[in-house]
């Protein structure tokens, strides 16, 4: 579902992504890892464009994401892509903000967009906050609301910048289990998430990240219990000492 061949990025003379190979299967769930400054979110925002880069290529279900013949926003309505910071318009409802796209993108007519936005509320457990405006919810129930505006469009894929990580500690569990029922129901998604027990129980494989290069990827048990590089052994080491 989603290829990168040799790609780089550089911001001026900083090499932000080198040579970065890999593959993301149809229904595979791949859960990006590595210290901050590694280039996860970096690479994870070149897949959608909202990065650019300057060598190699990403095709996405068959298309050259970077391609001089893209057109950029219909290939983003195939790209579901949730931030750390919700991004809601905080002037529009609850049910507004995901009837927005399928209607003035998606074609929708706006009884059809209502019906499947209630639809999806309920889908993440907050049907009863169709008419609330985003500053009138939590930081966790914002963010559901973020996850189901990005499938209103009925995205192949899901991308996640860290969406747990302007969390409380206590609305964490909300957001991931939302994330894990999309993934049991085989949507498929990259996640560049801190959050290890949920790579270890729904990933498929982890991506260990760092300086930009892709060090690692494996199955999760591989990748928890014997990782092959001493900078995923440090970075594991570190975590359990937290």
């Amino acid at each position: 579902m989603i290829r990168f061949s040799n790609v780089n990025k550089w911001y001026g003379d900083y090499h932000a992504l080198a040579d970065i190979s890999e593959e993301v299967g149809k229904g595979e769930v791949v859960v990006v890892c590595g210290p901050s400054g590694s280039g996860k979110s970096t690479m994870i925002r070149t897949v959608n464009r909202l990065e650019e880069i300057q060598k190699g290529t990403i095709t996405l279900d068959g298309v050259d994401v970077h391609g001089p013949k893209v057109d950029l926003n219909q290939f983003r309505t195939k790209v579901g892509f949730v931030f750390q910071q919700f991004n809601l318009f905080p002037h529009l409802s609850v049910l507004e903000n995901i009837c927005l796209a399928p209607t003035k993108v998606g074609g929708k007519s706006k009884a059809q967009a209502k019906e499947q936005a209630q639809a999806l509320l309920d889908r993440v457990g907050l049907a009863h906050k169709s008419a609330a405006f985003p500053q009138q919810l939590s930081g966790g129930q914002q963010q559901r609301v973020a996850i189901a505006r990005a499938l209103a469009m009925d995205p192949p894929v899901m991308l996640f910048d860290e969406p747990t990580s302007a969390l409380d500690p206590e609305m964490v569990g909300e957001v991931l289990n939302v994330m894990k029922s999309l993934a049991r129901d085989g949507m498929t998604m990259m996640c560049v998430t801190h959050e290890m027990n949920f790579a270890r129980e729904v990933s498929n494989r982890v991506w260990f990240m760092d300086q930009g290069r892709l060090i690692e990827s494996a199955p999760p048990e591989q990748f928890f219990c014997s990782p092959s590089s001493d900078r995923a052994k440090r970075f594991l080491s570190d975590l359990r000492s937290h």
